[in-house]
């Protein structure tokens, strides 16, 4: 096999066993890596609904074909359980070095099931893993358990505090970087698994290593050469975003009352790398590097991006940048989705607001936050509250109207009301309120490309379209950001230029053609890479005859499967919704149409899906995708 080790190892805590995990070529060719191949390993793992906190439950940690290659931003690794969070199938991706550890330690993927009697670390080297005793990790910050491990040279994962005391959106940490969402950490913590570490000297072989290395050479002069992957990002990383989403009235702002925040310059990217960047950090093979090192507590640390500055910023009504720069470092410390912890912390303000919970948070008062993140992580007086998410918070306290979560997961900065494709994106997204998943569509809305965010026509078609290339994407290994340099340079430098203006009104019209092509993807069996790179990267990896038609389906078979994990787990149709705040109340008194007009949009988008009108996947559509056989 080429691309691949061919090798996944499942791991037993209660017992300390380990297996080899049968996987044939056939379903590594059909699955990729990454969320794909563990969607279909929990798939097949359980026949029923499965508790996130439960012996029962599983941790597929996955690589994929790009992983090791030298492919630009292809350091990534991913991580899918059943979340604590939404009871439904999460994956959480991340970068650093741990992937790239991983596949040199022998290994594609590996799972881990039951629950260790103690604290444990997973050590794994050159395909021998052991499981050993963690108990003087457990208790400690994510920082010094990683040091604690040892070796500069070795990929480690760990969890904080917030792990270990179940917070339902704890994380995972490699390095700086975190596997955030939906929290994995804590699963990680009711395992009582405190870490992995990997490292070896395996390596893979490549189809075709000279194609590859002149097709990679070209790949990244595409990157470094865009205005958003060459120019926007390396100078003011994800957090440049903030300007232009306050002034489309996207960024979330007083838990989502308002797209604007008055004091939106104190907390933009300009700010950050005028005022406190130290310098820029990417994750390993990436030439974009968008990262920002900033100063805290006297030493220099990861500084906070944009969904991180748009949900402790903006959303608290928080104008203080040193604030949520602090925040942000003890967030990754303490191991806690700074997502979920933002947007609970602003549900609670207003609940405080309103009378309906008497907690002692208030917007714009930023002064309890930090110990704030050490109670929660802790589940300490009120953070045992906040350690529960919002969703179960609204269902103590009430306010559900206003409680801003889409299946259980706290939506991303993005304010969806002026922008109709990420509110359908949230909507149908598998894992809850989440962009990427959601498909991402606001970039053509207002923060790439200049397509009207208003309008509901085409908005189910590309919102189809844009998830299942996000998916493909993460199931090849490769970062999202890559995407962004698939949009025509023209387009974005020149938003006013009349032409472009005519590109950006007539995109919606070809809503139907889109829809029409996206069941029909043998129209589409050639690569342009120039274009998509990565369907031709991993035909040069592997050998498989992966074009952009196949590359879509490989992310529309992972949607349709992660739809069926989660219908096993109890999703109906009804939960493809949005908070009523965000569907019926105005974001702006001046205008009737600033809501989300899901209604519009839903029922066009279970059609093009091949879902029947309660949301659930055709067997026809399951026969096509070959998750079901021909009887």
């Amino acid at each position: 096999m080429f691309g691949f080790n061919g090798k996944i190892a499942r791991i037993n805590l209660t017992d300390g066993t380990v297996q080899n995990y049968p996987m044939t070529e056939e379903s590594y060719e059909l699955y990729l890596g990454g969320k794909t191949l563990a969607a279909k390993i929990i798939y097949d793992a359980f026949k029923d609904k499965v508790e996130a906190l439960s012996d029962e439950n599983i941790l597929v940690i996955t690589t994929s074909p790009l992983t090791g290659s030298t492919s630009p931003c292809s350091s990534r690794f991913n991580i899918s359980t059943i979340s604590p969070l939404t009871g439904l199938l999460i994956s959480s991706n991340c970068g650093g070095s741990f992937g790239l550890h991983l596949k040199k330690a022998g290994y594609d993927a590996f799972i881990i099931s039951g629950k260790s009697p103690e604290p444990v670390v997973i050590d794994i080297e050159n395909q021998v893993i052991t499981v050993k005793c963690a108990k003087h990790l457990w208790g400690k910050n994510t920082s010094e358990a990683q040091e604690l491990l040892g070796a500069k040279n070795r990929g480690k994962l760990v969890i904080g505090i917030a792990g270990e005391h179940l917070v339902r959106y704890a994380a995972v940490i490699s390095e700086e970087r975190a596997a955030g969402r939906g929290g994995v950490g804590a699963v990680f913590g009711y395992k009582n698994l405190k870490g992995i570490v990997a490292s070896g000297q395996f390596s893979t072989e490549m189809f075709d290593k000279e194609s590859f290395k002149k097709h990679n050479v070209k790949w990244i002069k595409q990157l470094k050469s865009h205005p958003l992957t060459g120019k926007q990002l390396p100078l003011y990383g994800t957090a440049g975003l903030v300007s232009m989403m306050n002034y489309r009235n996207l960024l979330a702002t007083k838990n989502y009352s308002s797209g604007q925040f008055d004091d939106f310059e104190k907390i933009s990217g300009e700010t950050l790398a005028e005022d406190h960047l130290v310098k820029n950090k990417g994750c390993v093979t990436c030439p974009i590097q968008c990262g920002r090192q900033v100063k805290a507590f006297g030493k220099v640390v990861k500084g906070p991006e944009l969904e991180t500055l748009g949900l402790l910023g903006s959303n608290l009504l928080n104008n203080d940048m040193e604030s949520i720069i602090r925040l942000n470092h003890l967030c990754d410390e303490y191991g806690i989705d700074t997502i979920t912890f933002g947007s609970t912390i602003g549900f609670a303000m207003e609940l405080s607001e309103k009378g309906m919970w008497d907690n002692g948070l208030k917007f714009g008062d930023s002064t309890s936050l930090e110990i704030l993140v050490e109670k929660t992580s802790k589940r300490e007086g009120i953070g045992n509250e906040l350690a529960e998410g919002t969703k179960r918070l609204s269902e103590k306290y009430g306010g559900k109207d206003f409680a801003i979560h889409v299946k259980g997961l706290e939506t991303a900065a993005y304010e969806p009301r002026s922008a109709q494709g990420m509110g359908l994106g949230y909507a149908t997204s598998n894992r809850g309120g989440c962009h990427l998943n959601g498909g991402y569509l606001v970039v053509l809305e207002g923060l790439g490309l200049n397509v009207s965010g208003k309008t509901t026509r085409g908005k189910a078609a590309y919102t189809i379209m844009f998830q299942d290339m996000m998916e493909a994407v993460s199931s090849a290994g490769s970062c999202l950001f890559t995407t962004y340099a698939m949009l025509p340079s023209f387009l974005v430098e020149k938003p006013n230029n009349i032409m472009v203006r005519l590109i950006n009104g007539a995109i919606p019209q070809f809503g139907g053609l889109v829809g029409f092509i996206k069941n029909k993807t043998w129209l589409m069996h050639f690569n342009l890479a120039s274009v998509l790179p990565h369907p031709y990267s991993i035909r040069l990896i592997t050998g498989y005859k992966m074009t952009i038609g196949r590359f879509l389906e490989t992310g529309e078979r992972v949607y349709n499967l992660e739809r069926i994990v989660n219908i096993r787990q109890g999703l109906k149709g009804t939960d493809d919704t949005l908070p009523k705040r965000l569907l019926k109340e105005l974001q702006r008194s001046d205008d009737s149409n600033s809501v989300v007009k899901l209604d519009e949009m839903l029922g066009t988008y279970y059609k093009i899906r091949g879902w029947d009108a309660n949301g659930i996947p055709t067997q026809k559509t399951l026969k096509r995708l070959k998750l079901v056989k021909d009887k």
